[in-house]
């Protein structure tokens, strides 16, 4: 046996495949893991990112629905899941470092998961039933004032940005409202609508509001016109200290191969690119980002702490 012959021999026994040899990733379908349930912002986003990303990479992203605990039931799993590349994770700032404030987490959200790409700000309206006799956020305060604990607000779930969001506006305003959690969006928007509860702070309100099922009260995040949102003040017209909103990212688990996060990265940069994204996404209310690495840890951090603030102050508790 010649020696080129006993290396490959010794290359193939020990599983050392060359380079070349090698499969190239992705070689299966992707899961995309979704921590709320189906129908909300999140979801939304996962399926029209999925729909181009699968063009990028060559294999489909099948979008796995996984809600409850404030989004962090979807993070643990991924968190857990094997770091090659095949289970993703479509997250919010809520459930990676503001619900784990609030509830029993498994992971750490700055050890356990990596940056693939920051998606987008998100623009939340603060929207209640038209059936109430509140037609501006001042009408909201004095009500709520007048009437201590009777207006209750949907979420979906605790510790995402719509429970602290209005939780942070009690603090400022000085009122008392209730909170209702629930496993996403669409359920909270639409008890919302039907006045199962009184008002509601999500990215998915935009298109109530624009559709008359929902009035708005005032909008922060991202950025809003008069022609999207007719009417409807920034809240920093009332509150210039407010400094705080919600955004979407794409992460793996930390250990996932540099080559591999490489290769997602430079793909869902290319897709968040395309200007169709871009339209699918300002329509969910939505301002698209596309940062880098370092600057997402930086707002992963930001958020972080400027949440726990605002936990300290409004004395919020898990329920």
């Amino acid at each position: 046996m010649t020696p080129l012959v006993k290396s490959v021999a010794l290359t193939l026994s020990l599983g050392l495949l060359p380079w070349a040899a090698q499969a190239a990733y992705p070689e299966k379908p992707i899961t995309y893991v979704v921590p709320y349930a189906p129908g909300g912002t999140n979801d939304n986003i996962a399926r029209v990112l999925s729909e181009f990303l699968g063009a990028e990479l060559g294999q489909p992203l099948v979008i796995e629905n996984k809600p409850g605990a404030g989004g962090t039931l979807g993070a643990s799993f991924v968190a857990k899941s094997a770091p090659d590349g095949y289970t993703l994770f479509n997250a919010s700032i809520g459930n990676l470092v503001i619900a784990p404030q609030l509830v029993p987490v498994n992971f750490d959200p700055f050890k356990d998961f990596t940056p693939i790409a920051n998606i987008a700000e998100s623009r939340s309206v603060i929207a209640i039933n038209p059936k109430l006799p509140i037609k501006t956020l001042a009408d909201l305060i004095a009500y709520a004032k007048a009437n201590p604990g009777k207006l209750s607000f949907s979420s979906s779930g605790i510790g995402t940005p719509g429970h602290i969001a209005l939780e942070y506006l009690q603090v400022l305003a000085g009122i008392s409202l209730v909170h209702v959690p629930y496993k996403g969006s669409a359920p909270a928007l639409s008890d919302t609508i039907s006045g199962h509860v009184d008002l509601i702070a999500d990215p998915l309100a935009n298109g109530a509001v624009k559709s008359g099922h929902l009035r708005g009260l005032a909008w922060f995040g991202g950025t809003a016109d008069e022609k999207e949102l007719p009417g409807v003040p920034s809240l920093l017209d009332s509150f210039p200290q407010w400094n705080f909103s919600g955004a979407f990212l794409a992460v793996a688990p930390s250990q996932t191969p540099p080559d591999i996060l490489k290769r997602l990265r430079q793909a869902f940069d290319r897709v968040l690119a395309k200007p169709e994204v871009i339209d699918k996404l300002k329509l969910m209310g939505l301002t698209p980002q596309r940062l880098s690495v370092e600057d997402t840890l930086s707002i992963l951090r930001a958020t972080h702490d400027t949440s726990a603030d605002i936990i300290r102050r409004a004395n919020i508790k898990a329920q």
